[in-house]
């Protein structure tokens, strides 16, 4: 099959249509208010070539996607055409025509999110379809009332719920416009700049390869929000340094994939689960991100604390001097995220913007910059490239989270029509016993499972729709529940069996995965305690209201972190590392009983 990317007339159209989809996003934002079931459908048309045409993978599979890509944009289009008419139809089907219309919309967004992340959301969300339509058959309390089909499927289809619903808007007015921003920014000088900010300020330091992941993985993580991109994005650069200076195999593998785990959960961008967050908890943006701040920091803390134990243990050199970006590089390069990082804070904390606007603005910022490169100089065809390479990857970056984001709700849109959320709540609460911790054990074991199969932000959003409200109705804050659920649901990045970044690290630098993964999980300790913390300490995520406690709360689960994360690596026989995990684990969960 050829391929679209170095075909020059078929790269040219493709480029065109990026470009098209990407002003169409931002357009929004300046364009003021845009009916619904006009923008999302228009989001679904504009997601579908890329990932049925586009990320084809042979001949076969692009003409059945032309075909899928060509039925499922005529029946958006048909959706957005007739928003008027719908919107009189309350969500039922008038006639065979709109039930074909909306079979058609089911399948196509199953058949994209199987494309994009393979089988396991859209079994998922067929299960979830056999459910709505069949479970009146079912016996018992796990049963339900029925479905007329008319009604089930125009919910879904034609109304602004199920696949138009609140996590579309999200998918394209917050979403969407990050992931141009985070594309803008990855296709310049901004990821060099990220290395030589954290070379500069970690590589003379022991162990200071590693730190130099540690860092650049947190501020790269910022806006790629994918533990799998962040791997592969730094890690090309910082694991070829580890094995350089003698860093262990498994030990630098484990370093990049711990470290690349943590952009998920370091604001602002978060995996686009702070969006997400903000729809479902009603919360402000930057209240998520004021809340999340703090965690995030522990969890690299905690990662820092485990590489000086190593590095006791292996005389982990740091980066030679020679080999430390001079400091006039590190300024310049810097600036690249930098200028456009401070329009962004600007226009949400100075200039009051919603974060849609004063990110597009940062965009502008950050397209301006591409036309320049570290020497100051202008050169036609980087430039031509830099642009090219922001939109294709802006373009399949918007697709593929948004076939997710299109499947869950297939799922959100069953749970709500047949009751079963409640349902599974009520179990959730029954299996407990109504006690808090053994209800966070059985959601955290459902997010860990769930997370080994879909990716995070959509595991996240399946488990807070059926154990959050149980969380919350046993008095946790709602806020505390979701980044609860949230964390967890990105466990199996380094949890085995399945563990992404660990098999894409190990994969990278030729070492069994399994032993990066064991060496993971003690470097990421944090990842499995914080979120407990968050629950005993609730002013941990109390920053803009409550500072000082929030600020001693970060204290006091900082120390626990740091004894139990040293009793884990550097303490020497069982009796210590007991000792010290113990300990450690206690203080962080002080909040318990203080």
């Amino acid at each position: 099959m050829t391929d679209p990317q170095a075909a020059t007339p078929l790269r040219a159209l493709w480029l065109i249509l990026a470009a098209v989809m990407v002003a169409f996003h931002i357009g929004l934002i300046f364009w003021g208010l845009v009916p619904n079931l006009v923008s999302r459908p228009l989001h679904l048309a504009f997601v579908l070539p890329w990932v049925f045409v586009f990320g084809a993978r042979s001949r076969s599979q692009a003409v059945s996607g032309g075909i899928l890509a060509g039925l499922g944009i005529s029946a958006a289009l048909w959706v957005a055409l007739n928003h008027e008419a719908l919107g009189d139809q309350y969500g039922f089907l008038e006639n065979r025509f709109q039930l074909g219309v909306a079979i058609v919309l089911l399948g196509c967004v199953v058949e994209a999110a199987r494309r994009a992340i393979g089988w396991p959301l859209p079994l998922v969300a067929v299960l979830a379809l056999a459910y709505a339509l069949l479970g009146q058959h079912i016996p018992g309390e796990f049963g339900h009332a029925g479905t007329p089909l008319y009604s089930f499927l125009g919910t879904l289809t034609i109304a602004e719920g199920g696949i138009w619903g609140s996590l579309t808007a999200v998918s394209v007015g917050v979403v969407s416009i990050f992931v141009i921003f985070g594309a803008v920014l990855n296709a310049g000088e901004a990821g060099q700049g990220f290395m030589n900010v954290a070379a500069a300020a970690a590589g003379r330091l022991k162990g200071g390869a590693a730190k130099v992941s540690v860092i650049s993985s947190a501020l790269f993580g910022s806006i790629s929000g994918s533990a799998s991109a962040n791997v592969a994005s730094t890690g090309a650069i910082t694991l070829p340094a580890m094995t350089r200076l003698g860093y262990p195999r498994r030990l630098a593998a484990a370093v990049e994939a711990v470290a690349s785990s943590g952009g998920q959960i370091m604001p602002p961008l978060m995996g686009a689960g702070a969006f997400v967050m903000v729809e479902l908890t009603g919360i402000p943006y930057t209240g998520i991100m004021a809340a999340a701040i703090l965690p995030a920091l522990l969890y690299f803390l905690a990662v820092w604390v485990g590489i000086n134990a190593y590095a006791g243990r292996f005389e982990l050199r740091g980066i030679d001097k020679a080999d430390r970006p001079g400091r006039r590089d590190v300024l310049i390069t810097s600036a690249f995220f930098l200028v456009p990082f401070a329009v962004l804070l600007w226009g949400m904390f100075g200039a009051g913007f919603t974060p849609q606007y004063a990110a597009s603005l940062s965009i502008l910022a950050g397209a301006v910059l591409l036309f320049f490169n570290r020497t100051g100089r202008f050169d036609r065809v980087q430039v031509a490239e830099r642009l090219a390479s922001a939109l294709l990857n802006a373009a399949r970056q918007i697709a593929m989270i948004a076939s997710i984001i299109f499947c869950a709700s297939i799922i959100i849109g069953v749970l709500s029509i047949t009751g079963l959320g409640v349902k599974i709540t009520s179990l959730i609460l029954s299996a407990s016993g109504g006690l808090l911790w053994p209800s966070l054990l059985l959601t955290a074991l459902a997010c860990l499972v769930l997370g080994m199969e879909v990716p995070t932000t959509a595991a996240y959003v399946i488990c807070v729709s059926v154990a959050g409200p149980a969380l919350i109705q046993q008095g946790v804050e709602p806020l505390q529940a979701h980044l609860f659920v949230f964390w967890f649901a990105l466990l199996s990045t380094i949890t085995p069996p399945v563990c992404g970044a660990v098999f894409i690290a190990a994969g990278m630098i030729g070492e069994s995965w399994i032993k990066v993964a064991l060496t993971a999980m003690a470097l990421g300790v944090g990842l499995y305690v914080i979120p407990l913390a968050m629950i005993a300490n609730p002013n941990l995520l109390n920053l803009a209201d409550a500072p000082l406690a929030a600020l001693f709360a970060m204290v006091r689960v900082a120390i626990g972190l740091a004894l139990l994360s040293h009793g884990l690596i550097g303490a020497r026989g069982i009796v210590g590392k007991c000792a010290l995990g113990g300990a450690g684990l206690g203080i962080a969960m002080s909040g318990l009983w203080l």
